[in-house]
């Protein structure tokens, strides 16, 4: 049977006078069909067997995402040389890290600065007797004419060679290399590969697909070879500060998002209805209440004038931002609150929300799309994938999407892979219909001195939702005998106080929140306080802001 790579040379093949791959670059498009791919593909190969990499030895690639990234990743595993994506936002001393950790024989980029910055942190750090790799350019890869062009078929492979080593994002310690190989992959995108005909139906017209996080997240990574398998024209932001624009462009049936994204867009609605006048303002509220109304079964005497107002002057207006192509949007890296998925379904929107981490080669969940979706949830397992409760209601799977190890660890493998099941550190729940809520990181429980013990994510988007112009909430407390939260952005204390004093109300006494200190400055991946995905880095959060940490609790006991 062949490879998801076969696959995908041979849907190329058959594609090639069609455009498949697109960059968006302001207002025009910069696009390569399935023919000319392919032709890059085959000069990087040459281009990389006349270097003299072998198959075994690894290969970086930092740079934002392109088309020479895609066309060179297709060939590095063509020829069976491991591929170790780095993030060109990620901060140079992490960079050089990572790079030490798996030791590539090259570094390929599209940027030659952010080699010299990891370079520099390289030498910083002290090397002893490795050298910094040998660096190219993705220009003098993916373009080079100088050589013959390479075979189209890739290298004969079995299920089990490595073919790729992610690095995790660190929320916890030092990032992990996550060994990938080709049986993960082959099973993954036949998965997701089901769901996207799931969604897409009996469509005659190509997937128009929308992709701005970053390649070297495994997620994104699945997403752009699920597309590559598909009759797809898959289109990568190049710019993010112009993200609306981009994605109002290239009218896309589907793209990946974080939660981040989604709050913001929910946020920036909200924001301009209240400016609005007051017939305008009314109108949201009445239209969004018909809405709940009609959604939760008990539609009302004026609900329908109401909400066909509603979405004719303002829903419909909104979901237009997003082309007319949109079918649903799929959600992960982190749990998506309620409320906000409730919005989207408001305003014709599906979210489709996803599970998974880069051990599961990105997915575990994703949510059915001819199923109404379960705010809160995650989704039902994919074909293929099991799933159980452990200890402290820890998530445990085991599949063919597990991953066989983290590279150079074998203790670290040993204890999140054990008796066949992989630990993923997240604590959560499953429902009688089988979908899966996502609590929070067993590492991140607040373990109180009095020997209570709850996740914090829960609390903190509730009190992100209650405040608008906060950037993040972190609940502390570890060792502790009551909580405090640090709350970021430019938010007025007493509105902090107000959100506190309303999730208070629902909260048991050893779960509520006695103290808080608003900081002005938003944690960021640039400061080290978020993970590239925007995750939370609680030890370093911990460690930055001890200051602000001991005086919430010294003035609470004099108080």
């Amino acid at each position: 049977m062949p490879s998801f790579l076969e696959k995908i040379f041979e849907g190329l093949e058959r594609s090639k006078d069609r455009v498949v791959l697109r960059e968006v670059r302001g207002k025009q498009f910069v696009s390569v069909s399935g023919g000319e791919l392919l032709e890059l593909v085959q000069r990087a190969r040459a281009w990389l067997r006349a270097c003299g990499i072998h198959p075994g030895e690894r290969c970086g690639m930092l740079g934002a995402n392109s088309i020479r990234w895609v066309a060179i990743d297709l060939a590095l595993m063509a020829e069976n040389i491991p591929v170790v994506p780095l993030y060109a936002r990620q901060i140079s001393k992490e960079i050089a890290g990572m790079l030490k950790d798996c030791q590539p024989r090259l570094l390929l980029t599209d940027d030659a600065a952010l080699c010299d910055g990891a370079a520099a942190a390289w030498a910083d750090a002290g090397t002893g007797d490795i050298e910094f790799p040998q660096r190219a350019l993705f220009d003098e890869v993916a373009h080079g004419s100088q050589f013959a062009l390479a075979p189209l078929k890739p290298l004969a492979r079995s299920d089990d060679d490595l073919l790729t080593v992610i690095y995790t994002s660190g929320t916890s310690g030092e990032p992990k290399g996550v060994c990938l190989n080709i049986g993960n992959v082959d099973h993954m995108t036949g998965c997701t590969g089901e769901r996207l005909n799931q969604l897409m139906g009996a469509s005659s017209e190509p997937d128009r697909i929308f992709l701005y996080a970053p390649l070297n997240f495994a997620a994104s990574w699945m997403l752009m070879l699920s597309a590559l398998l598909r009759e797809s024209v898959l289109t990568l932001s190049t710019d993010l500060n112009k993200l609306a624009d981009e994605i109002r462009l290239s009218a896309p049936h589907y793209f990946l998002n974080v939660p981040t994204l989604l709050e913001r867009v929910k946020r920036g609605v909200e924001d301009a209805v209240a400016k609005r006048n007051a017939a305008i303002r009314a109108l949201y509220g009445r239209a969004r209440k018909a809405w709940e109304h009609e959604h939760g079964g008990q539609k009302r005497g004026f609900d329908g004038l109401w909400l066909a107002l509603g979405r004719k002057l303002i829903f419909d207006r909104v979901k237009s931002r997003f082309g007319q192509n949109l079918r649903a949007l799929v959600c992960g890296s982190a749990p998506l609150a309620p409320e906000t998925q409730l919005f989207f379904l408001m305003l014709g929107i599906p979210v489709l929300q996803a599970y998974g981490l880069t051990e599961t080669t990105a997915l575990c969940t994703l949510d059915d799309p001819r199923v109404p979706p379960e705010p809160g949830y995650v989704g039902t397992a994919i074909a293929g994938v099991e799933m159980k409760l452990g200890e402290n209601d820890e998530i445990l799977v085991r599949g063919p999407n597990i991953f066989p190890g983290y590279w150079n660890r074998p203790e670290e493998t040993a204890r999140v892979l054990r008796d066949g099941w992989f630990h993923t550190g997240d604590q959560g729940e499953v429902n009688a219909r089988g979908n899966w809520r996502i609590i929070g990181r067993i590492k991140n429980l607040l373990v109180l001195n009095t020997g209570h013990k709850f996740a914090p994510e829960p609390i903190e988007d509730t009190l992100v939702q209650l405040l608008p112009g906060a950037q993040q909430a972190v609940l502390v407390g570890n060792a502790r005998s009551y909580v405090c939260a640090l709350v970021t952005g430019p938010v007025k204390p007493s509105a902090v106080q107000a959100a506190i004093e309303t999730v208070n109300l629902q909260l048991p006494h050893y779960r509520q929140i006695r103290n808080f200190a608003v900081i002005p400055t938003a944690f960021s991946a640039e400061n080290g306080l978020l993970t590239a995905m925007g995750k939370l880095r609680r030890e370093a959060i911990n460690a930055q802001c001890a200051r602000e940490i001991e005086a919430m609790y010294e003035r609470k006991a004099h108080a």
